[in-house]
């Protein structure tokens, strides 16, 4: 009996937590809430990461670039998602091993990694500087993935965002957990996205009722879209096997609940699923809960945005499920 009732007792407490977690967790209130966010720029508008496509999705009405950093042999911290230059540039150089004046030019078309039947095209192909995009967009919030583990690049991107006062309006991470505590170490006031690590964690605490008495000091829940994945085979022409068929379906099941990021969103963490492209994702992300969708296609997103009552801060909350 003793034991029923300890077991009863936590469920309850666990589910009153759950659903009122500023009982005992102080929300976190951060400068920006965008659920318009432009992957790479929005790399299916314009050539990927380059200043053309951050200026197109900010005259569309973008609340977010995401975009990602290498540093060069000489030091200087550019946007750019791969460190090898084949896929963007045709060229088989690496940013960190050349001179950022020696750097190649984008090609004229770049196939999009997460709608592949789709090719972006731009008149600007130059490998843009980091410092370039915040001195031209001194006001927008930017998601910055940290390539790789790199002590100098994080040091160089940190001194930059202090550099420029953006520390409430940039967020930074990566997958690896290792990277991630480097930065949050090394400049705690920037917004920290969840790392592969800390989103497995995560998952386990939800599903045994944990995650309720839990402190997190990550500020962005930033997860691809794991029923993405099993359309893959159809839409996108990859092949999957039935394992892999299994575990993206079982990754849905665990990671796509409203209760989950209904109650982050309650602690003040943003969920952003990505890479979306398509109307009907965007649908199920809203009415998940998240707080904002990525995608490559900027304007497709706007205008799903727009019937559903704008972008600013008050649209698709009507989506949204229990």
């Amino acid at each position: 009996m003793v034991l029923l009732a300890l077991v009863g007792g936590y469920i309850i407490t666990s589910l009153i937590l759950l659903k009122y977690p500023n009982l005992i967790h102080k929300k976190k209130y951060l400068k920006f809430r965008a659920k318009h966010i432009s992957h790479r720029g929005g790399a299916a508008e314009r050539l990927e990461n380059t200043m053309e496509a951050f200026q197109y999705a900010a005259d569309v009405g973008t609340e977010m670039f995401e975009l990602d950093c290498h540093l060069t042999k000489d030091m200087q911290v550019v946007v750019s998602h791969d460190d090898h230059l084949n896929r963007t540039c045709g060229c088989q150089i690496q940013i960190s091993e050349t001179l950022y004046k020696d750097l190649p030019p984008l090609q004229e078309t770049i196939k999009v990694d997460f709608y592949p039947s789709m090719t972006s095209k731009g008149e600007d192909r130059h490998i843009p500087l980091l410092k370039d995009v915040f001195e031209a967009f001194p006001h927008m919030p930017i998601n910055i993935d940290i390539k790789v583990d790199n002590d100098q690049l994080i040091n160089q991107v940190d001194t930059l965002v202090r550099y420029y006062n953006r520390e409430g309006l940039t967020a930074w991470g990566n997958r690896s957990d290792v990277v991630c505590q480097k930065l949050y170490r090394l400049n705690p006031h920037v917004p920290l996205i969840f790392s592969l690590r800390k989103v497995l964690q995560l998952t386990v605490l939800f599903w045994t009722g944990l995650l309720p008495f839990v402190s997190l000091k990550e500020s962005l829940l930033e997860i691809l879209m794991p029923g993405l994945l099993l359309d893959a085979e159809k839409d996108f022409n990859w092949p999957i096997s039935s394992k892999l068929r299994f575990l993206f379906w079982l990754m849905d099941k665990l990671l796509m609940r409203p209760a989950l990021f209904k109650h982050l969103d309650k602690r003040g963490i943003q969920t952003y699923l990505w890479v979306l492209n398509r109307d009907q994702d965007f649908e199920r992300a809203f009415k998940l809960g998240a707080a904002g969708v990525m995608t490559d296609r900027v304007v497709l997103l706007k205008n799903f945005l727009d019937r559903k009552g704008g972008s600013d801060g008050s649209s698709a909350d009507h989506l949204i499920s229990d």
